[in-house]
């Protein structure tokens, strides 16, 4: 649809926040404590999405996401500034002295700041069945899943440098850690003790006890849990339309105060972090608290 057909008003909001996971959503109940009207997009789409419950957040260790989401929902509806829409944005654009969202709902809106609060989307190594196990029986981070698999066997699918940092991380956690280097040269530094499957993968299933390898040569072993490390890009395209500043990581650059290169576009959770990391910290907590250090510094922009 072209621009020109798509309803407007100019400055509708003080700050549209795009993405309602928990960046944004502490963005947006950061920005209704102030009065500021704020209008929250959340598409309904989660990195999440196949996690049953998130661990690592104080207070609410184990909560499915979806209850927090919904109770945070409840929150933001006591303050009159704030409104929630369930519905995508489909590009961003500059529009005069303000910003523009185009909406899939054919509309558009406009506000003096924008928070993008988008996440990342993980495509998985190319293995027959590992998608249904994304969230559960396979994980990339021992902080949100590792406790899960503790005293049982678990695997970290290939052979490269990350495989000795996860390794030495769940040491302490798992029974027995074995490296499916799948026919790949092994290129970790691994910790001694750590068993080595150098054949191909052909894929994976669910078990009774977590998740079960099948190999090229046929055989199988099971395990509680299999780490991925999975390739990480935006999930939306919002910084590559505004042609916000990246790092190395693909992720967006923003200063400490979760600021972008363009003024009153700020950036918060995974899809963004500061220069002095090599990557985003991909967490519950932390993107929450992203949030709201993006949204208080936008009050402070939009004085």
């Amino acid at each position: 649809m072209d621009n020109s057909s798509r309803t407007s008003a100019p400055a509708t909001h003080d700050v549209v926040v795009i993405g309602g996971g928990p960046a944004g959503l502490q963005a947006a109940l950061t920005l209704g404590r102030v009065h500021r009207s704020v209008l929250l997009l959340d598409s309904g789409s989660y990195r999440n999405a196949t996690v049953d419950a998130m661990h690592n957040f104080l207070s609410h260790d184990g909560t499915p996401p979806a209850d927090l989401r919904a109770a945070v929902h409840a929150e933001l509806a006591a303050y009159p500034t704030v409104e929630v829409r369930a519905v995508a944005a489909t590009r961003t654009r500059a529009d005069g002295a303000a910003y523009a969202a185009d909406l899939a709902d054919g509309t558009s809106v406009t506000a003096r700041g924008l928070v993008l609060a988008t996440g990342l989307r993980d495509a998985l190594p190319d293995k027959p069945g590992l998608a249904d196990l994304w969230g559960r029986e396979a994980a990339h981070c021992p902080f949100c899943h590792g406790h899960e698999y503790a005293g049982r066997p678990v695997a970290v699918l290939g052979g490269g440098p990350a495989a000795g940092h996860l390794t030495r991380i769940m040491a302490p956690v798992a029974s027995r850690l074995t490296v499916l280097a799948d026919g790949a040269p092994l290129e970790a530094d691994l910790p001694a003790g750590v068993d080595v499957r150098p054949e191909p993968v052909a894929g994976f299933c669910r078990s009774a006890g977590g998740a079960t390898v099948t190999f090229a040569d046929g055989s199988t072993e099971d395990y509680a849990g299999v780490f991925v490390v999975p390739v990480s890009t935006q999930a939306a395209p919002f910084a590559e339309q505004l042609g916000l500043a990246l790092l190395p990581s693909g992720g967006v650059e923003v200063d400490v105060m979760g600021r972008t290169s363009l003024p009153r576009v700020h950036a918060a959770g995974d899809m963004a972090h500061v220069a002095a990391l090599p990557m985003p910290v991909a967490s519950v907590l932390v993107s929450a608290a992203a949030g709201q250090v993006a949204a208080a510094s936008m009050v402070a922009a939009l004085l």
